[in-house]
């Protein structure tokens, strides 16, 4: 597949960059400036990349608890993430979410959210919103194969087929609902063709190759805003890591975890850059100290970051508090 070097470039920085911040977040975690539930991203950085370069910026996004990527790929800065996650005021929710809930509304990031398949019913509500309002807006929503044996999944199907909403459904498919295989969990273990039941365009997509995930998502919108109608693309994709830093891990074969490796997502996107550059090779060290440069400012700024003050706590919990 013939592709664009810049644009290729451009995917390898932002896919780095969350594959190194995820990196530092176990570092930091082990330290336990980090608290709470922390569930890492990594192996499946080119859904987030890929699709994020297919939203625009009047887009909605609404995404699971492991969620950084999605967050860095929208453009959330590191900083504001990082000083999320170590709870401080600078973060992007003023660091009462933490890990599992990052939200910027003028980059209408909407979550972060800790409830499996959670955020379905939020995203019909908000392309109804839309669709009521006449606006031309597409709400992409993440979650994982587990939400699939929640109500909330069908439910919000069927309501975005039935109401022709513009949502663009992404399932990112890692295998593993925690520490169920799917397998061991689905009888029909396409979730495609499951979405197909509802009477909504569905395909799979290889979640390893960002280029392929790219195409398919705007591919996705296009098809959305032409036929005023959902989309669902199931990502086939695998975490190197556990479920969450509380996981032993002890459901899946470190052979397994090793096969899946080889499909990195960087490595075969670098291999893709270098095959259209003639053999030219990536530089590498420059882009590494970059993205350290990057991380090790967010690290700087959150730590540097403060907490709010005990006094601010029933702050903006109703809404007329916020609006003041």
């Amino acid at each position: 597949m013939q592709i664009d070097i810049n644009q290729a470039s451009s995917y390898y920085r932002q896919m780095l960059l969350i594959r190194r911040f995820e990196e530092k977040c176990m570092e930091l975690y082990s330290h336990e400036l980090i608290r709470g539930f922390l569930h890492l991203y990594i192996g499946e950085e080119a859904i987030a990349v890929g699709v994020m370069d297919a939203a625009g910026a009047e887009d909605a996004v609404i995404a699971t608890y492991r969620e950084h990527g999605h967050a860095l790929a929208r453009g959330i800065p590191a900083k504001a993430v990082m000083a999320e996650l170590l709870g401080k005021a600078e973060g992007c929710s003023r660091g009462r979410g933490g890990s599992m809930h990052i939200f910027d509304a003028k980059r209408r990031f909407y979550g972060g959210l800790a409830i499996v398949a959670g955020g379905l019913p939020l995203a019909v509500g908000m392309a109804l919103a839309d669709r009521m309002m006449k606006r031309d807006r597409v709400t992409i929503c993440f979650f994982g194969e587990g939400a699939v044996a929640e109500g909330e999944f069908h439910e919000s199907l069927n309501l975005a087929a039935l109401w022709r909403l513009p949502i663009l459904f992404v399932c990112e498919n890692n295998g593993y609902a925690m520490g169920t295989a799917l397998e061991r969990s689905e009888s029909e273990q396409n979730i495609a063709k499951k979405a197909s039941a509802y009477n909504i365009s569905a395909s799979q997509v290889d979640g390893m190759d960002v280029f392929a995930v790219a195409a398919s998502a705007k591919e996705a919108i296009a098809q959305i805003k032409e036929n005023s109608a959902p989309v669902f693309i199931e990502c086939l994709t695998y975490r190197f890591r556990a479920h969450s830093m509380f996981d032993a891990e002890l459901y899946r074969d470190k052979a397994e975890v090793e096969k899946w490796k080889q499909k990195d997502p960087l490595t075969l996107l670098k291999n893709q850059l270098e095959t259209a550059a003639s053999g030219s090779q990536l530089d590498e060290d420059a882009l590494e100290k970059e993205v350290a440069s990057v991380i090790g400012e967010a690290v700087a700024f959150a730590k540097n970051g403060t907490l709010e003050e005990v006094a601010d706590l029933e702050k903006f919990v109703y809404s007329e508090e916020v609006q003041q």
